[in-house]
């Protein structure tokens, strides 16, 4: 099944929630953004993390994306910010000026990438010397970790294990992220462990509508209607609180300097 990023039905479902300051908090640390001038998006989606940035105090942020559908909603989602432009491409050609960006960000983009090589290689020609590529997506590791009251991604793989290798197929390993990055040329490779908050919800409810709609979890389209129900009533049922439901998602962030 899978998801289809074109379909324009999906074109909102990256545009719901705000980037967490527990994410802002970390980038504060991996990057001097008081230094950032131009910041790339690859992968930006519904263009969450382009506002974040902009909010960061990016004078000028370039959204990427390879679905025109999923940019639309990108566009309406950043309609007031005048320093945000969008740009249909993809990791591997981008059809951007070389050496241009200050900053380059591909979260959540590599799971969807075989080829590393390739994608790494239009980062660098895209950054400018001495400046950053971040990178943000789960390992093996950060995926299977059991749920619980903050981590619901969890139940998903215990409710239907025949996912687990899916899901660990389509991620990459830290140390082949690292050493493909360092043969494409990139120095001062560093890997950092976050637990970024997704979204907090005020009761079950409306976590339960959120997975019911599948939003921005791509990996839920893997489900029919009827397996989506079971998951959302497990995760209803497993649940040992009923308000106040902070979700955290584990994830894996390189930081790179050209």
């Amino acid at each position: 099944m899978g998801i289809d990023f074109h379909s324009k039905k999906n074109r909102i479902t990256y545009t719901t929630r705000n980037a967490d300051n527990s994410w802002i908090k970390v980038m504060k640390g991996l990057v001097p953004i008081e230094k950032i001038s131009n910041a790339l998006d690859i992968g930006c989606g519904g263009g969450i993390y382009s506002k974040a940035l902009s909010d960061m105090g990016v004078d000028s942020v370039t959204g990427v994306d390879f679905s025109e559908s999923i940019l639309e909603g990108a566009r309406e989602n950043c309609k007031e910010y005048k320093n945000i432009s969008f740009q249909h491409g993809n990791a591997f050609e981008t059809n951007l000026d070389s050496e241009s960006y200050d900053l380059l960000l591909e979260r959540a983009l590599i799971h969807h990438i075989k080829d590393l090589h390739s994608c790494f290689i239009e980062a660098f020609r895209l950054v400018k010397d001495n400046r950053y590529y971040i990178i943000q997506d789960r390992t093996h590791e950060d995926c299977l970790l059991e749920g619980n009251d903050s981590h619901i991604r969890g139940y998903l793989f215990e409710l239907f294990p025949r996912l687990v290798e899916k899901e660990t197929n389509r991620r990459h390993r830290s140390q082949l992220v690292m050493e493909t990055l360092k043969e494409v040329g990139f120095k001062n490779i560093e890997e950092i462990k976050l637990w970024e908050t997704r979204r907090v919800y005020d009761n079950k409810e409306h976590l339960l509508k959120d997975l019911s709609e599948r939003t921005g979890r791509s990996i839920l389209h893997e489900l029919n209607d009827e397996e989506l129900n079971l998951l959302i009533t497990h995760i209803e049922k497993s649940l040992s609180i009923n308000t106040n439901i902070i979700e955290k998602d584990r994830w894996t962030i390189w930081k790179a300097i050209k």
